[in-house]
C-alpha cells in the first residue's frame, strides 16, 4: 500500500486528482489499487501517444516559421476581436503551432437538422479527399447515409480515410467498418480495444470530431454521427441540443494536421503534409472574412492547451462570458477564473443540463453551483432536452465551439479540439441562439438553493470528492 500510494503521488500531477486516489486506495484497498492502475497513471507524461504530423524535423521547421509569420500578419490586419485577444492568438501559436487564419467562411450549425445536410452537401463534392474522424459514429440511418456517400466517392477514385473511436463508435465495427474497407474506404480504430488494455484505452478517448474536405473545408463541434442529433417529432425521445461548425478556408488547415497526427499514429503509415493536403494559402481564393484559430490537447501535448485556452477566454473578457456545457466539473483553475470574473462586475451565465445521462456526475457539477451562485454567476438549467453543445461566448467578440466539456476529462484525459471564431458577427449569432436556449431552461435562484434538504448537500459533496476521476 506505501508502495502504491508513493507512485499515485509522484505520478500525478494534479494535486486534487492525487488525493482522490489516494483515498480511494487507502479506504477501499483492493479496488482502489485496481482502480488506480487501470485508469489513473499519467500517459501525458508517459509519452505514450506521442504523435507528429511528419518525422522530417527540417520540414517541421519550416512549417513552425510559415505558421509564425502567416499568423503575425493576421494579427496586423485583424480588427477589435483579434486585437483584445491578442495573449489567446499568441499562445496558441506558440503552445500548439496553431495558425491565426483570415478569409475563412463559417456557418454556425444548430443540431443535427443543420449539420447534417451540409455535411453530405460537402461530401458529395469531394474532388481528391476525404478526412473523416469521430468519437461516436453509429449504425442508423444517418450513419448510414454517410457510408453509402464514403463508398461512392472511394469508388470513383477519391481519397477516402476514416478514424473512429474503438470504444464509441462500437456498434459499427463488425458492419459498417467492414463494408467501408470492401469498398476501398481507408478505415482504422483509434486504438483498438484489446482485452489486456482494455481499462486504459478506454480512459483516453480519442473525442474529436473531424471532417476536412480536399483541404479547403472542414467541420467541427460536438455533434457525433447519430441519429438522436436529428430531432424528429415522430421518433425522438429526448431533444439533443447541440452546436457545430462548418469553416471553409485555411482556417482548416489545423484540422488537417490533427488528422494526419492521429491517422499516421493509429494507421502506422506515414502520411506526409504535402500541397494535396495543404493547399498553398497564397492561392486560395477569399472564402469570407472571418478569423479562425484551433486549439487542441491531449495525451500526445505537454500541456493542458484546451484548458488553457478557456482560461485565457475568460480571463480576457470585460464585460459578459456565456458558457454551455453538458459536464461541468471545472477544476481550481476554471473555477477561480469564473469566481474572479463575476466578483469583478462581468456577467457570468452557465447553462447546463437539467436531464444529464449521468447521475454522479450531474451530482458532482451541482457542487460547485453555490459558490459560483455566492459570486453572481447566473446558472440555467436546461429543461426542453439534453443540452449537448460546448461553447464559450466572450464580449460578443469571440466565439468557442468545438468537442471539450468544462471537466477533467476533457481536459487531461481525452483527445479534443475546439475551433476559436475571432468575429463579433459570428458571436453574436451564438450569443442569440444562447439566449435562445436560456427561454427554455430554469433559472437557479441562489436563496432557494441554498435550502436543498442536507443530505443532497452531502450527496454533491461527495461526488466532488471524486470528481477529478469522473
Amino acid at each position: 500500500m506505501i508502495l502504491v500510494c508513493l507512485r499515485i503521488v509522484y505520478d500525478t500531477h494534479d494535486n486534487s486528482k492525487t488525493l482522490a486516489y489516494l483515498l480511494l486506495a487507502i479506504f477501499v484497498p483492493i479496488f482502489g489499487v485496481i482502480f488506480y492502475f487501470s485508469f489513473g497513471i499519467n500517459y501525458r507524461k508517459r509519452k505514450m501517444y506521442t504523435k507528429k504530423i511528419s518525422e522530417d524535423e527540417g520540414l517541421l521547421q519550416k512549417l513552425e516559421d510559415s505558421i509564425i509569420q502567416y499568423s503575425k500578419a493576421t494579427f496586423i490586419e485583424g480588427d477589435e476581436a483579434v486585437q483584445s485577444n491578442k495573449e489567446l492568438a499568441y499562445m496558441l501559436v506558440n503552445d500548439k503551432g496553431s495558425a491565426l487564419t483570415s478569409n475563412n467562411a463559417v456557418k454556425l450549425l444548430i443540431n443535427g437538422e443543420m449539420k447534417f445536410p451540409e455535411v453530405l452537401k460537402a461530401l458529395e463534392s469531394a474532388k481528391h479527399h476525404i478526412h473523416f474522424e469521430y468519437y461516436i459514429y453509429e449504425d442508423d440511418e444517418i450513419g448510414h447515409r454517410i457510408e453509402e456517400v464514403l463508398i461512392r466517392k472511394a469508388r470513383e477514385g477519391v481519397e477516402v480515410r476514416f478514424i473512429y473511436d474503438d470504444f464509441g463508435s462500437r456498434s459499427i465495427r463488425k458492419n459498417i467498418v467492414k463494408r467501408l474497407k470492401k469498398a476501398g474506404v481507408q478505415a482504422f480504430a483509434f486504438h483498438e480495444i484489446i482485452f489486456i488494455a482494455f481499462a486504459n484505452r478506454l480512459n483516453y478517448r480519442n473525442h474529436r470530431k473531424i471532417i476536412i474536405v480536399d483541404g479547403i473545408t472542414g467541420f467541427v463541434g460536438g455533434i457525433n454521427v447519430s441519429d438522436r442529433y436529428i430531432n424528429k417529432e415522430k421518433d425522438s425521445k429526448l431533444f439533443w441540443r447541440d452546436t457545430h461548425l462548418r469553416i471553409d478556408g485555411p482556417g482548416v488547415q489545423y484540422l488537417q494536421t490533427l488528422f494526419i497526427a492521429d491517422w499516421n499514429f493509429c494507421s502506422n503509415e506515414t502520411l506526409e503534409p504535402d500541397k494535396r493536403y495543404f493547399p498553398d494559402r497564397k492561392t486560395l481564393p477569399k472564402f469570407g472574412n472571418k478569423v479562425v484559430q484551433i486549439a487542441a490537447s491531449g495525451p500526445d501535448c505537454d500541456t493542458s492547451t484546451i484548458l488553457f485556452s478557456m482560461l485565457q477566454v475568460i480571463n480576457g473578457a470585460k464585460e459578459e462570458i456565456l458558457i454551455a456545457t453538458p459536464y461541468f466539473i471545472p477544476g481550481e483553475s476554471i473555477m477561480n477564473a469564473l469566481l474572479v470574473s463575476a466578483l469583478g462586475g462581468l456577467k457570468v451565465t452557465l447553462l447546463v443540463p437539467y436531464y444529464s445521462d449521468s447521475v454522479f456526475v450531474n451530482a458532482a457539477a451541482s457542487s460547485y453551483y453555490n459558490e459560483l451562485l455566492g459570486a453572481g454567476v447566473e446558472i440555467y438549467l436546461y429543461t426542453k432536452g439534453f443540452m449537448h453543445a460546448k461553447t464559450m461566448i466572450a464580449d460578443r467578440k469571440i466565439a468557442v465551439v468545438g468537442t471539450a466539456n468544462m471537466d477533467h476529462r476533457s481536459f487531461e484525459l481525452n483527445f479534443e479540439v475546439n475551433a476559436i471564431v475571432y468575429d463579433e458577427e459570428l458571436s453574436n449569432e451564438l450569443r442569440a441562439t444562447f439566449i435562445n436556449d436560456l427561454k427554455d431552461s430554469i433559472k437557479i435562484d441562489p436563496v432557494e438553493w441554498e435550502k436543498r434538504p442536507v443530505y443532497k448537500k452531502l450527496l454533491n459533496k461527495i461526488a466532488r470528492l471524486v470528481s477529478p476521476m469522473l
